[in-house]
């Protein structure tokens, strides 16, 4: 039988990030983290599982979150060299997005240019969410000039992480009731080379025309008005894949 994904996040991960901790902050109780996190997953799901780590970060590490988000900036390690293995190379740093994801908004600035590091080794998806609920404008702004970066994973950040509905997260209307500013990165992306950042636009979209399809029909005839690019089209139809079944 295949390993769950929710079993990766065992003791051997608890070890692996008390280790990579532990280089860069020598008071750090590294058995101490390891034995609550063993004990605390025991018959948890895979979210619940990522708070026992979450948990376990603010009983272990020495804070505030200010410093405990310099030391984790410390461990992330190389930037991803593709556009695949975010999943395989980067799945121990979950925990860390959950951390700051939980937290983060203690420090905007500080969060989110950790998240632009953080989403460069796996994503930031996750963690950008609570910066979006709570400070919608400003985060959306800033988002779009990551849509602009030259890092393929920085540009489908700023896409996957204003989408309505993402797996293992809470369902975010910020799209809707931020429309002009979140169609925006939208605009700019549909002619991104990469599939990666069009794949992204177009789950977008589509998530776009199952709540709103009025508003998500708005963002294509604007497309179609200035001229569709072989990218565009591509995403366009994949964006419309759902609401054709109707």
């Amino acid at each position: 039988m295949a390993k769950k994904f929710k079993d990766y996040y065992n003791k051997k991960c608890a070890e692996l990030l008390s280790e990579k901790i532990s280089d860069f902050c020598p008071d750090f109780d590294a058995d101490g983290f390891v034995a609550v996190v063993s004990r605390g997953i025991v018959g948890k799901e895979f979210l619940a599982r990522q708070d026992v780590f979450v948990e376990a970060f603010e009983q272990f590490l020495p804070g505030p979150y200010t410093r405990n988000v310099k030391i984790f900036m410390r461990i992330l390690g190389e930037k991803l060299k593709t556009t695949e293995g975010m999943f395989i190379h980067g799945w121990w740093l979950w925990p860390v997005g959950r951390y700051v994801e939980k937290h983060g908004c203690e420090d905007y600035d500080l969060s989110m240019n950790f998240i632009y590091e953080l989403t460069q080794r796996f994503t930031g998806e996750f963690a950008i969410r609570p910066f979006l609920k709570k400070f919608p404008q400003e985060t959306l702004r800033w988002m779009f000039v990551w849509s602009k970066d030259e890092n393929v994973h920085v540009r489908r950040l700023a896409s996957e992480g204003v989408r309505i509905s993402l797996p293992w997260a809470k369902k975010s209307l910020v799209f809707i009731e931020h429309f002009s500013l979140a169609r925006k990165i939208l605009d700019w992306l549909r002619n991104d080379s990469e599939k990666f950042v069009q794949k992204s636009v177009a789950n977008n979209l589509n998530d776009l025309y199952k709540i709103d399809s009025r508003k998500a029909q708005m963002i294509v005839d604007g497309w179609q008005r200035e001229g569709v690019s072989l990218q565009t089209a591509w995403i366009i139809k994949h964006g419309q894949r759902s609401f054709r079944k109707k």
